[in-house]
């Protein structure tokens, strides 16, 4: 995930049209930003009709999706934006603590300048996005901090595994987070972790993590939901993605 992905444009094929990556990325962000409720279905044919494109292409984004843990799509049923049970939105925070933990405890003291002032810029933009009410911008910096974790993991297996449960983990804060509850902003913890990471206090940088882990999942009602609204053309914007 990239710089600007709640802003992203759609860029069209040779063909004129939207690819399964822009559905891809357009879908997963509704979900992040909590426009598609858990449970939402997703028909193929409904899909196609917003985005102007075949069932060939919504197809093979929604396997996509299904791969990311963003959707459940299972043979002869219209796929659904997933909704995790509390056992396994338990163990998906149980798993990140002991990977994230690991990995910040593993960089602590040996991050390069390069890595630092990128981690550095992204935690005060985190923090002015906040400042600002722009929860799209403050939700894609705090992202950016622990995917720049990931790539910088100094065991590549570990990065990999905290890329896939990094978006886990904030689809399940999208769609259980407490109601009413504007921001999952928790101020000072990035700062924190960053702290810890320069001055290479390893066991104090897995603390900063499970502590900000922890506060996250102290925010979540875990309880099951049904889509308020499942007018598709309307919660994706299909007329301005034809535009």
């Amino acid at each position: 995930m990239t710089l600007g992905w709640h802003k992203k444009g759609f860029t069209k094929t040779k063909e004129g049209r939207v690819s399964d990556q822009d559905i891809v990325e357009h879908i997963r962000s509704a979900v992040l930003m909590q426009r598609l409720a858990p449970n939402t279905k997703l028909p193929e044919v409904t899909i196609g009709d917003v985005f102007g494109v075949s069932r060939s292409v919504v197809r093979k984004a929604l396997t996509r999706l299904d791969a990311e843990h963003v959707i459940d799509q299972r043979p002869n049923q219209v796929a659904r934006v997933r909704a995790p049970s509390i056992d396994e939105t338990r163990e998906t925070f149980s798993a990140r603590r002991l990977v994230e933990g690991e990995i910040v405890s593993l960089l602590a003291g040996k991050l390069d300048v390069a890595t630092y002032k990128a981690l550095e810029k992204q935690v005060a933009l985190e923090k002015q996005a906040f400042e600002n009410s722009d929860e799209p911008s403050r939700i894609e910096h705090s992202l950016n901090i622990h995917h720049l974790l990931a790539q910088h993991a100094p065991n590549r297996i570990l990065g990999a595994m905290l890329t896939d449960l990094v978006l886990r983990t904030s689809i399940v804060i999208a769609l259980y987070k407490r109601p009413g509850l504007s921001s999952c902003y928790l101020e000072g913890d990035h700062a924190n972790l960053l702290g810890h990471l320069a001055s290479g206090d390893a066991e104090a940088a897995k603390q900063a993590i499970y502590t900000h882990l922890n506060s996250l999942e102290s925010l979540l009602v875990l309880s099951s939901k049904e889509p308020e609204n499942d007018d598709l053309m309307t919660i994706l914007g299909g007329k301005s993605v034809r535009a």
